[in-house]
């Protein structure tokens, strides 16, 4: 079977290129898309759609000629890896439609489960309506709210990979910069032009009297629904964004007043900066909510310049904890969404799920933890709207690989398999580690993890290849993780004796 991981890795010099020149250069295929495919998990797709005959077999390399980055990025080789191991595993063609991506958001109905969230990529009319045009089923749109916004500069730092990719992210962005009446003409826009197409109106008031006005504001001029913005880690006065979501109290009291300037559905945005996020979400229920966003972004610093002793980004001299997203803060987005999932007290309840979003596997996790729609940002801010394309074909095609007729009966099927304590986990079998010696290069790596991170159960042989002594391995499968060409894999099983 084809590894993706191995697959992806062979291009990550490529720079992901708006108008690609190696698709200009390519008169058979259009490389670069299939190699955004490759980056977004999309392999089968690419390889489903790709002609029966390989044409990269008698050419001239001329897409790698034309490469910003010549001679790079083997993109020959990479589409003959698609033809070769992963086409003829397919088990089904591309699916004729994307019907079974169709779902609802508390009863509206949605073309598929991807709504941009709140934030900058959802700022404006024509950003907005760009998003559409190329396929995104809604948007939350930025933060309304009455305050003077004026932001600082610069406002975003990342930890970035090995290729220059973004794997956390940080800002200290505030609201929308636009007046209420700006943005209330924004989604009367929005609505006239793109009648199907889902507006979520997030809105951030001082008191009782501004969330009850913004609310019926937001449903007169169009908006489908409400979301309370109860965790925005940016504010600069007490008592709002986040720390509204950090006491239940609050979040019912202000859900109770949204809900008394609205009929519309509203949802409440809470907080990951706490430990558990239910009692907010009950409350937010007591208030009048139909549903749960989360999560939003987690209080963080990035970095100290050790010269400067000031941390990222630096504004004039000064820093402040910002907000962190971005692949990084996926685990905790999806213990947060298994929390609500599991919560009996939200049964019914519509849970928009966010946090790290950046492939359809990505969403599928979280849809299987009992989100219903799903909300990105900083995978667009990285790649542009255009990922919307991967994130419908790749969730697609898996959907008609399993033989799911709609979406929504992804929902939920991971939570019974999800505890939140290890105490039920079966603790007599070790399963061994696996060496692959045709893949192995001899590096040692997980000889030097097992010596010093684990129970010194690998040694290495006279030809320099790792072998495994059974009486001292436990299972831990560290060495599996660390290995850089994914040579070793789980093997045989065996019951451990119970301690007497």
């Amino acid at each position: 079977m084809f590894d993706k991981k191995i697959l992806r890795s062979d291009m990550i010099t490529c720079a992901l290129c708006g108008d690609a020149p190696c698709s200009k250069a390519c008169p058979d295929l259009d490389p670069a898309a299939l190699l955004r495919s490759i980056w977004f998990g999309d392999e089968k797709v690419a390889a489903a759609g790709l002609p029966d005959r390989n044409p990269c077999l008698d050419c001239l390399s001329r897409c790698e000629q034309a490469c910003v980055r010549p001679g790079k990025v083997p993109i020959g080789n990479i589409i003959t890896k698609l033809y070769d191991e992963v086409k003829p595993e397919l088990e089904i063609p591309l699916p004729a439609d994307q019907e079974r991506l169709k779902t609802d958001f508390c009863g509206i109905p949605l073309e598929n489960p991807f709504l941009l969230s709140s934030s900058v990529i959802a700022s404006t009319y024509d950003m907005c309506a760009r998003a559409f045009e190329a396929g995104w089923a809604g948007a939350c749109f930025k933060t309304v709210c009455s305050f003077d916004i004026h932001e600082a500069s610069p406002r975003f730092s990342a930890i970035t990979g090995d290729n220059g990719s973004i794997i956390g992210f940080k800002n200290i962005e505030q609201l929308s910069d636009h007046s209420v009446a700006e943005n209330m003409e924004i989604f009367r826009r929005l609505k006239e032009n793109y009648p199907s197409k889902f507006i979520l109106a997030s809105i951030m008031g001082q008191n009782d009297e501004e969330w009850e006005e913004l609310a019926r504001l937001c449903e007169e001029n169009g908006a489908d629904a409400i979301e309370l913005n109860f965790s925005c880690p940016n504010m600069m006065d007490g008592g709002l964004g986040s720390d509204i979501g950090q006491v239940p109290e609050l979040v019912e009291r202000f859900t109770a007043a949204a809900r008394r300037g609205a009929k519309i559905p509203i949802l409440a945005k809470l907080t990951p900066n706490v430990a558990t996020m239910s009692p907010a979400a009950e409350a937010a229920v007591r208030g009048g909510a139909d549903g749960i966003a989360a999560i939003n972004t987690i209080k963080s610093i990035i970095g100290v310049n050790p010269h400067t002793y000031i941390s990222s980004p630096s504004v004039h001299g000064m820093s402040a904890v910002g907000g962190y997203s971005g692949n990084a803060v996926k685990p905790i987005a999806l213990r947060f969404i298994a929390e609500l999932g599991q919560n009996p007290a939200l049964a019914g309840k519509h849970i928009s799920a966010m946090g790290g979003i950046e492939t359809w596997d990505d969403a599928l996790e979280f849809i299987m933890l009992g989100g219903d729609s799903i909300q990105i940002t900083t995978a667009v801010m990285q790649y542009g709207y255009r990922i919307i394309d991967d994130l419908k074909a790749g969730l697609n095609y898996y959907l008609a690989e399993k033989g799911f007729s709609n979406v929504r009966e992804a929902r939920g099927l991971a939570l019974e398999y999800v505890s939140d304590t290890t105490d039920v986990l079966e603790r007599d079998t070790v399963i061994y580690p696996k060496f692959h010696r045709d893949r192995c290069i001899g590096c040692g790596r997980c000889k030097i993890s097992c010596d010093d991170g684990g129970h010194q159960a690998i040694r290495m042989s006279d030809d320099g290849h790792p072998v495994l002594d059974g009486k001292k391995c436990v299972g831990c499968h560290l060495c599996v993780l660390v290995c850089p060409e994914k040579a070793i894999t789980s093997s045989r099983k065996r019951v451990a004796k119970p301690k007497v």
